[in-house]
């Protein structure tokens, strides 16, 4: 159990650096993973990774080592972008050089920026025989980044991911800025670290990989995120083979949490159970007080859901396309988004906001089946509950919901005119009117608009419709008429009679 040390001197140590990297979708990022895991991959032993953790350590001649994290740009560095945590100490600026800089490379440029960590420019695909290196750099430098070779400040390298050429001088490169950062970390102190990813395992429970920024992480280590606790029942390294300790910059997975952590979150050791589950209580109690706060705009409505996941891979793309919903006329708010199946604490959440209950490849427990029957017969209980195996079904069936919970659209359609010629008669709020059709189909029953002088001054119906004193349907343009009106004004001669029927449309998004 990780103890909070207070008369004990904290001793610094040196650490590896994590490297993420970051570039264009299609510019080679996830195969200079594979080349550099495959070029130097940490390991004395044969069998290499044996399964993804979503990091790893490279190993240098040195004996100095690298983490790269291997979903960047992805779930775990956005997760972590978007809850204001950064352990990335190096970014990789991956760019092809049979391309040009794309606007996915400018927003990876902003992100490091934002991050205020160092890059490395790397040249990709310099294979390729239309490989343009030094047009890149003359396309970088129009956006202020500026390589050495140019009088800048940003180190690049010139590598083939395929032909496996540069990768040495990356790697050198990548030691030498950390090397000038001078990397430290406290061992001997209360831990930190950090959630890379996450999954649930039927036969394991609960597993998460984490990066640890300072402190030692031991087996039986009492950790909390915000919303997840648990006791350390063994710790990995990337390749699967039992630790007994994880340093900083170590990845590592962890199994032992109670419920599986969200991705990008921090964790911290506890001297004991309870003051974990102390601070679990404390983020719950916020998060209820956040369900309850008013709605900023009272002209719209509110939708809220609960969102459960087999893996925060899936959850955060889920995540991703509702929160780009169209909600200028209805508001969608995701009050909490987790994995696991669908338990107790989340129906009771549901029952107290209002809540819908969205699952993706997850389970309905026992205990939440029994509540679901029990208060069947109770509408003010009764939560709705939906599980998707397919991610497109699952956001159609949000966006259905937020469409029902519309109000119809009622349009006008205008569908003739009548020029009001003769006035035969007129009793009350009828009249009957010779005309002539101007345009369109008028039929009996329809309503009418009467203008005058381009000016709305009354509503009415056509009672009855005839031509040549012959009672008919419907007339059409040039048709003469005569019409039995019903309404709450008295047309005069010239008056237009405007016929519209109104067709109730379903509002979109």
């Amino acid at each position: 159990m990780a103890k909070k040390l207070s008369n004990k001197k904290e001793t610094s140590s040196s650490r590896a650096p994590v490297v993420v990297v970051l570039g264009h979708v299609d510019h080679g990022k996830s195969s200079l993973l594979e080349a550099i895991r495959d070029f130097r991959i940490t390991s004395k032993e044969s069998g290499g990774i044996t399964q993804h953790i979503g990091a790893y350590e490279v190993e240098m001649e040195n004996n100095k080592t690298i983490t790269f994290i291997d979903t960047p740009g992805h779930e775990a560095f956005s997760a972590m972008r978007a809850r204001g945590t950064n352990v990335a100490d190096v970014a990789l600026l991956v760019v092809d050089s049979a391309q040009s800089v794309q606007p996915q490379t400018k927003e990876a440029i902003n992100v490091i920026k934002r991050c205020q960590i160092p890059m490395i420019v790397v040249l990709n695909k310099i294979d390729k025989p239309e490989a343009d290196p030094e047009k890149i750099k003359r396309e970088l430098s129009k956006i202020d980044i500026f390589v050495e070779s140019m009088g800048g400040t940003v180190p690049s390298v010139n590598v083939s991911a395929k032909e496996k050429t540069g990768i040495p001088e990356l790697l050198e490169m990548i030691l030498l800025i950390a090397e000038m950062q001078e990397l430290k970390s406290e061992v001997d102190c209360s831990v930190e670290g950090l959630i890379i990813e996450s999954y649930m395992d039927s036969a394991k429970g609960p597993i998460a990989t984490a990066i640890v920024t300072r402190g030692t992480l031991k087996i039986k280590d009492i950790i909390a995120t915000d919303l997840a606790m648990g006791k350390v029942r063994s710790l990995a390294n990337f390749q699967g083979k039992q630790i007994a300790q994880a340093l900083p910059s170590q990845p590592t997975v962890i199994l032992g949490f109670e419920k599986v952590p969200a991705v990008g979150e921090k964790f911290k050791c506890f001297n004991s159970v309870e003051e974990a589950q102390e601070k679990i209580k404390r983020e719950e109690n916020k998060r209820e007080i956040n369900v309850n706060i008013i709605n900023p705009d009272p002209d719209k409505k509110i939708i809220n859901i609960i969102l459960k996941g087999d893996v925060f891979g899936s959850l955060e793309a889920i995540e991703g396309v509702l929160k780009n919903l169209p909600q200028e006329k209805i508001i969608l708010r995701i009050l909490k988004s987790e994995v696991g199946d669908i338990n107790e604490s989340d129906v009771k959440l549901a029952e107290m906001s209002k809540a819908q209950i969205i699952g993706f490849r997850v389970k309905i427990s026992p205990t939440v089946l029994a509540m679901m029957r029990k208060d069947s017969d109770n509408p003010d209980k009764k939560v709705r509950i939906k599980t998707f195996e397919i991610i497109y079904e699952l956001i159609q069936e949000v966006r259905n919901g937020m469409e029902k919970s519309l109000d119809s659209e009622i349009i006008k359609k205008d569908v003739g005119k009548i020029k009001a010629l003769v006035l035969f008669w007129a009793e009350k709020n009828r009249q009957i009117v010779g005309g002539k059709i101007q345009d369109g189909e008028i039929k009996r029953g329809l309503r009418l608009e009467v203008l005058r002088d381009n000016v709305k001054i009354g509503n009415g119906k056509i009672v009855e419709l005839q031509r040549d004193k012959k009672v008919v349907e419907k007339l059409v343009k040039g048709d003469e008429c005569g019409i039995l009106f019903e309404g709450n004004v008295k047309i005069e001669k010239n008056d237009i009679l405007s016929a519209f029927i109104e067709e109730r449309r379903k509002s979109e998004l």
